[in-house]
Order: structure tokens, then C-alpha cells, then sequence
């Protein structure tokens, strides 16, 4: 793995370790998938499951849960939607910038107005199509009950492109090893349902943009150049998730 890698997994838990930004965020995603699943049932919203079983990995309460749900279907509550920007930043990285957001007029100008202090630009819709792929990405815990060459094999049929081993940081200053694995987005529903039919406990599951084609950034200054810009704008209430083209 690269020294960019292992620099932007050691701020993680800083970025996303603000309760008071992360819980508004992962509730406006409940939010929508309940709302577009057309369930506030998770059993009956896959979508939605998915959601909440994201918000419960970060330790979010069960009563902000049931509130983002309920959000969903309240006549006051106004209308959020899933939206992605793409950009230019320093030094060849490009982003893919997904927000969630009742305004995106508002949004928008913040975005713009963060990426133009950080020497970066918005970029037109569809501009880095080649840089990234659109991927449904799974992860779970390893477990010697896992044997990993049968459940590719098995999931080959659901969309599955790629397995790979990981660890994750723990607070407590331990790594905990984890399976990842990477199929077709539009597969996400289908590989959702292979790998909960398995009885295998997915930690977290979400549509991502992977790049084709990762840069290395040596240079420890303009490392924390990318890394501040990517910092101010999860900062944004309505920004999701940043992902680059860095190794």
C-alpha cells in the first residue's frame, strides 16, 4: 500500500469522528433510501436496510435512525437528493464529490467556493468518466468460516469482479482484518442479497468511485494540500463523500 494510502486511512477517524457532522449525514441517507425504496419496513427496503446497517457502524443512536425515517415520509420535510461534482485539484488528483443535499443552488456555491480556495475547479458533468469506475463495494469481517476462493466463485454469478484482504485501524491501536469486494453497481442489490443469504454480516456497503488508474503523491506538502481540501469539504453539511484518484 501506498504512503498516500496509509496517510488518508490515519486521518480517517478524524475526518468522520465529528458526531455532530457525521449523524446529519448518514441520516440524510436513510432518509432518501427510505423514501425512494417507497418502504419506512428495512426488510422491505434494501435500500434502506443498507442504510441503516451503514449508520449502525458508526455507532449512530437507534432513536436518529427511526427519526431520519420518518423524515422520509413527513409532508414538512424537504426534498433531498443524491448529487455528484467532479473536479479538478492540485498536483493531477481528481475528485468525485457526492452530496446529498435540498438545495443545489446552495450546494454548488459551497462546493465551488471550497475547491477554489484549495487551487482546485468543478468540472463539467461526465468530464472524469474515464478516471473512475462506479462500483458496489462490500465489506465484512475475516473469518476462518469464510473460505474466499468458494464465495468468489459463488458470487461470480452476482456482478463480483474482485476480493481483496485489508485491515482496518482500530481506536484501540489495533488492526482488524477485514474482506472487501468490489462487483458491478448495478449488481448491488443482488450481491446484497447473495452475501446476506450466506449469513455473512456485511459492516458496511455502499456504491463508490474506485479510479482506473491511481496516482502517487511522494511529496509530503502537497499530500497535505489534497488531504486539507478533501477535509474542508466533508466539512460541508451537504458533501457525503470525497474520492480521488490517489493510490
Amino acid at each position: 500500500m501506498g504512503r498516500a494510502f496509509e496517510y488518508r486511512k490515519a486521518a480517517k477517524m478524524k475526518r468522520w469522528g465529528t458526531m455532530s457532522k457525521l449523524f446529519p449525514k448518514l441520516g440524510k441517507m436513510i432518509t432518501i433510501a427510505a423514501k425512494e425504496g417507497g418502504s419506512p419496513d428495512p426488510d422491505m427496503n434494501a435500500k434502506l436496510r443498507t442504510a441503516i446497517m451503514n449508520a449502525k457502524a458508526q455507532n449512530m443512536p437507534k432513536d436518529n435512525i427511526e427519526a431520519a425515517i420518518k423524515r422520509a415520509f413527513s409532508k414538512d420535510t424537504a426534498d433531498i437528493k443524491e448529487i455528484v461534482y467532479e473536479a479538478k485539484a492540485p498536483h493531477g488528483v481528481q475528485m468525485m464529490i457526492t452530496c446529498a443535499t435540498d438545495n443545489n443552488t446552495r450546494t454548488v456555491a459551497n462546493v465551488r467556493a471550497i475547491l477554489r480556495k484549495g487551487n482546485a475547479e468543478l468540472l463539467n458533468s461526465g468530464s472524469l468518466n474515464y478516471i473512475f469506475s462506479k462500483k458496489s463495494v462490500f465489506e465484512f469481517d475475516k473469518s476462518d468460516d469464510i473460505d474466499l476462493e468458494e464465495l468468489e466463485l459463488e458470487l461470480i454469478d452476482f456482478g463480483l469482479e474482485e476480493v481483496e484482504e485489508d485491515v482496518e485501524p482500530q481506536e484501540s491501536g489495533e488492526d482488524k482484518e477485514i474482506i472487501r469486494i468490489y462487483g458491478e453497481f448495478e449488481s448491488f442489490g443482488a450481491l446484497t442479497k447473495a452475501l446476506e443469504d450466506k449469513g455473512i454480516e456485511i459492516k458496511k456497503a455502499n456504491i463508490e468511485y474506485i479510479p482506473n488508474t491511481p496516482i502517487k503523491i511522494d511529496n509530503e506538502e502537497h499530500l497535505e494540500e489534497i488531504e486539507n481540501l478533501i477535509e474542508k469539504l466533508e466539512e460541508d453539511d451537504d458533501v457525503q463523500k470525497v474520492y480521488t484518484n490517489l493510490e
